[in-house]
């Protein structure tokens, strides 16, 4: 099966500057209980995902394109580039951002605690 995903566009994600484009990989349906969210997540310049906490789930990131500043739970930031992975796990807090001046895409997968 080929399927042609269309794009979400959400302001203001988790309380973050701007707006993100969400390009779902599997639906939460096609996840069968096992998670939320597999999507290919473009941050445009400026724009950021904002300080949210992972209850009962975990999220890695991995990012394939452009730069963007991952900021752990710990409020440590990390400058990240294409091949870095975020790992967030369960109770934990972190956010994204994108401060330059291209777009950054990375790939999201929020997994349920087993």
């Amino acid at each position: 099966m080929v399927k042609h995903n269309e794009p979400m566009r959400k302001e203001h994600l988790r309380d973050g500057r701007g707006h993100v484009v969400i390009y779902p990989i599997l639906s939460q349906e096609e996840l069968m209980g096992h998670g939320t969210m597999y999507a290919r997540v473009v941050i445009p310049p400026h724009c950021s995902i904002g300080w949210h906490q992972h209850v009962g789930n975990t999220e890695p990131y991995y990012i394939i394109k452009g730069e963007g500043t991952f900021i752990d739970h710990d409020k440590t930031t990390t400058l990240v580039h294409p091949g870095d992975i975020c790992t967030i796990q369960c109770g934990q807090w972190h956010s994204m951002e994108n401060n330059s001046e291209e777009d950054m895409e990375m790939i999201a997968l929020v997994l349920n605690e087993g």
